[in-house]
This record gives C-alpha cells, sequence and structure tokens, in this order.
C-alpha cells in the first residue's frame, strides 16, 4: 500500500510543498530515501528507525521506500523525519490514514520527541494557500506558526502525543490565531547622548524620514559609530506587512529568538569589515540569507567602509538599486530581499586626520588618493547623503544643555512617515528613497525657482542621471519635513549639501 503525507520544503526563503510517498512490500530489509535528499535527510532514516522502536512500535522488516516529490528538487533539512514517521505508521496499520488537507513538519529525535526546525513562518504561509486545513509542527514553533490566519497550528511535542491525537483518544489543541503586540524596546542608547553634530543628526533624521543612503566621513572620535548606533532608535515603526517579510528571512536563517513569533523592530546589522561575499550577501553550498537580507527594512552599518574588500562592496551595487540580491548557482538561482538603509562610515585617509583643523595628516597625497579610491564613483553615486563629521569642541561636548531625545525625533519622522504613506497608497512605493523613476515626476513636483537650482546644480555637479534623481528624492524628503507638498528651492539647496563632499575628497 502506498501512503501520501504532505510536507513543506524551502529552497532558499521560498517555501514548497513536498509529497511523501512510502510504499512498504516484502523483499530484502532495506530503508530507501528517493527525490534528491541530501546527507541530513538521508539520515532521518536512523532517527525514524529508533524513535519507532522507542515508542513502542514495530519497525517493519521490509522493503520500504521512500520517495519525496517533487523529485527533481533537492531536499535538504531534518525536518521531514515527522511526515516520514507517520508515513510507516500508517503504511503498516498502526495508524489510520490522515486528511489530505493535513501536512506534518519536525525533527525527531532518538526517543520521540519533536524539536524546533527553521523557516516555519514561510512554509505555514505557503501551507496556507495551499489548502492545507491543519499544520502540525513542533511546538516550541507554534507561536510563528499562528501568526497566520485561516490555518489551524497544532504543537506536537512527541510523537506519542500526535499518535493519540490521530487515533481520537487526547486531541492536540490548535494554537489560537494572536498578533503580537509591539513591545515598548528600551534602547541603552538615545539621540540625547550626543553632544553637537547638529549637521549630522539633521541628516540622520532625513536618512529616516526618507530611507536614505548615509555616508559619513570623519576623523576618529568624531562620533561616525555613535551616530549610526543611535540611528534605529528614531526609526518609524514597522508595518504589518514589514514585519511578517522580516521574520521570514529570521526565520529561514534560525536567527528567531525562541519564542518569539515575530520581529517587531527593525533589524540594525553591523558586519566586521573582514566579512565575506557571500557572508555579506548570501550563498553556500545551502544558501542562506546574508547580512544585507537579514538587515531588510531596516539598518546595514558598515563601519570603516574603506576597510571592506573592495570585491564585497562592489556587490553592493545591483542590491542597493533593485531591492534583492540573486545568488545563481550551476542549478538553480534564489533571490532574497534587500530592502534596506545603508549607513557607511569611514575615515577621510589612513591615519584618519586629512582635512583634521588641529592635528596635522601624516599621510602622503598618494596614499590619501589610494585610501579614497577604495570607495568606487558607482557604489559613492548609490549613496543619497555625503555628510562631514568634523571633531567636537570643547564648549559642545562640555556643555550641560539637554540634547534633543530620540523620542522626540522619531515623533517628527512618524509625522513625516505617515505623508508618506498617504501620497504611495497603492503604489508599491515604500518611502521616498524608493521613488522608481518613471514616478518622480507624479510625485516630485518642483517650482520654478527650484527647477532653475537644480538645473545650474546639475551643470556645475556634473551629476549623473541617477544623482539627480537621488537628489530630487531627498529634496522630497526635506519638502516633506516642512509638510510642503511642492519642493521648493531652500529644499533644493539643502539636498544640494549632501552630495558635494565626493567632490571635496574624490576630485
Amino acid at each position: 500500500m502506498i501512503v501520501q503525507m504532505n510536507s513543506m520544503g524551502l529552497y532558499g526563503i521560498t517555501p514548497y510543498t513536498v509529497s511523501i510517498e512510502t510504499d512498504i512490500t516484502r523483499g530484502v530489509s532495506c530503508f530507501d530515501l528517493v527525490g534528491l535528499p541530501d546527507v541530513a535527510v538521508r539520515e532521518s532514516r536512523e532517527r525514524v528507525r529508533s524513535a519507532i522502536g522507542n515508542c513502542g512500535f514495530e519497525f517493519p522488516q521490509r522493503r520500504i521506500i521512500v520517495n519525496m516529490a517533487p523529485a527533481d528538487i533537492r531536499k535538504s533539512g531534518s525536518h521531514y523525519d515527522l511526515p516520514i514517521l507517520l508515513s510507516i505508521l500508517i503504511a503498516t496499520g498502526a495508524l489510520e490514514k490522515c486528511p489530505p488537507d493535513t501536512a506534518f513538519i519536525g525533527e525527531l529525535s532518538l526517543g520521540g520527541e519533536v524539536r524546533p526546525i527553521d523557516g516555519i513562518l514561510p512554509m505555514a504561509i505557503q501551507a496556507k494557500e495551499n489548502g492545507i486545513k491543519q499544520f502540525f509542527v513542533p511546538a516550541d514553533n507554534a507561536a510563528e506558526g499562528a501568526t497566520v490566519e485561516g490555518i489551524s497550528i497544532l504543537p506536537v511535542k512527541h510523537v506519542l502525543d500526535l499518535v493519540r491525537h490521530l487515533r481520537g483518544q487526547k486531541p492536540i489543541l490548535p494554537v489560537p490565531h494572536t498578533l503580537p503586540t509591539k513591545e515598548e524596546l528600551v534602547y541603552p542608547v538615545d539621540m540625547g547622548d550626543v553632544k553637537g553634530q547638529d549637521y549630522a543628526k539633521r541628516a540622520l533624521e532625513i536618512a529616516a524620514c526618507g530611507g536614505h543612503n548615509l555616508l559619513m566621513i570623519g576623523s576618529p572620535g568624531a562620533g561616525k559609530s555613535m551616530l549610526a548606533k543611535r540611528l534605529p532608535t528614531i526609526l518609524p515603526d514597522m508595518t504589518f506587512d514589514e514585519m511578517i517579510e522580516t521574520t521570514k528571512i529570521y526565520s529561514v536563517a534560525g536567527m528567531l529568538e525562541k519564542g518569539r513569533s515575530l520581529l517587531t523592530h527593525r533589524p540594525f546589522r553591523s558586519p566586521h569589515h573582514t566579512v565575506s561575499s557571500a557572508g555579506l550577501t548570501g550563498g553556500g553550498s545551502n544558501p542562506r540569507p546574508g547580512e544585507i537580507s537579514l538587515a531588510h527594512h531596516g539598518i546595514l552599518f558598515l563601519d570603516e567602509l574603506p576597510e571592506f574588500n573592495r570585491n564585497t562592496m562592489e556587490i553592493l551595487r545591483q542590491p542597493l538599486e533593485d531591492g534583492y540580491v540573486t545568488i545563481s548557482r550551476a542549478s538553480s538561482t534564489l533571490t532574497y530581499p534587500c530592502s534596506i538603509t545603508l549607513v557607511a562610515a569611514m575615515n577621510p585617509c589612513p591615519c584618519g586626520y586629512f582635512g583634521h583643523p588641529t592635528r596635522p595628516c601624516t599621510c602622503s597625497k598618494p596614499t590619501v588618493a589610494k585610501y579614497l579610491s577604495k570607495i568606487s564613483g558607482p557604489l559613492l553615486d548609490r549613496l543619497d547623503l555625503h555628510v562631514e563629521v568634523p571633531p567636537v569642541d570643547y564648549h559642545a561636548l562640555s556643555s550641560t544643555q539637554p540634547e534633543e531625545s530620540s523620542e522626540t525625533i522619531k515623533q517628527r519622522v512618524d509625522a513625516v512617515r505617515r505623508i508618506q504613506q498617504e501620497r504611495f497608497k497603492d503604489s508599491g512605493i515604500s518611502d521616498n528613497a524608493h521613488i522608481t523613476s518613471a514616478a518622480i515626476a507624479q510625485f516630485c513636483p518642483m517650482d520654478d525657482a527650484a527647477q532653475t537650482t537644480l538645473k545650474n546644480a546639475f551643470d556645475r555637479l556634473g551629476l549623473s542621471a541617477r544623482g539627480y534623481s537621488r537628489l530630487l528624492k531627498v529634496a522630497r524628503t526635506i519638502a516633506d519635513m516642512e509638510q510642503s507638498e511642492v519642493i521648493r528651492r531652500s529644499h533644493i539647496f539643502e539636498a544640494i549639501q549632501y552630495r558635494t563632499l565626493d567632490r571635496k575628497y574624490w576630485s
């Protein structure tokens, strides 16, 4: 008798249905898995064999063939243990057949405990779309799956609990569908900690309001890293769709905290400059999301930007433009979302004091030029705001006057984001930084004085087409901060200030 069970698999972060087909016939005793299983899947034979015996059932000494369809996609992971075990018990007559709208997933211990796995959230979403009504998952993953409405998530702690449920002896109750309440995250840092640096704080506020990429240049100790690490404290709240998208990535990567069902705050990722290309963009023999995808709908902070490998930096160019990263292999192609705000910080030279008002630079001009040339023009062109962070003087550092807090700034940021949400409703655009080229004319109207100013700046600064559109998007955000529907000359002037540092340092 052939027994068919529903399960789920993951290809990157894309879930798909896996049909577990088990056939037990007479012949030489064997237990074979087919359907392109990897090593972890093949090892499930021993876990299933031990779990069946330790749960009081007799393992059939016959010819067992388990097929995992579709057979042209490589299966990876240990989460097929539970459906394989159930299919064997059904095929031997120990259990009745399960309804066709039921799916099972979970890793087994040798004693029959069901262990948590990665990727439950995207699997539950796909299972619902495929018409699955009941989804049996490890108990530790149940809260994560229960965020999906329209499907019953049933938590399983042990194989025997599931057996009793299927026999009608002791039903497993589904986990109620609940959405997590937004936690009040108490940050250990605050914008009020930063003395002075009003110009840089203004740039960070613009970046938070419009989702713009930001580059900070300054000498050591000026406060670049301090400012960047406080940017999350003023970011706007995530929408529910953004929470789902980001949580799916963390779920697949196995980085979702135990007991947490959704990420409710924007991620902040700060990889070391020794990170590899695969570590930044994702990949590996069993492809996993990289840092750029883990920062989806949040911040990717690259400190000491010139110290990163040049090839690693250049990989960022296309994802910054497209909002997703594509990993190609000989047999497949994976796509991970990465709609991020890139924040980078760097010194102006190897010693760090080129252009310092009081400390002399010890680097030669060729050394400075070589150091700055590590940042390519195309990458620099994708950074909307270029900000110089000067050293803080004694008067500002010793001042006892309180600085503006993150809470106050965030209130303004939230107000500006609400304007953008209303403007971009049903357009597929999330913020000003992601206005498409076709929509710039519609969403970025200018008065005559602003157009004249922008034309003069385009000619004098030699802006590229990308530089033109990014400057205009920044001006759109500045106009929103002043609640102006039309971009005016003053907004263009301020946006131009954030596009001149490349002329100072890279000319």
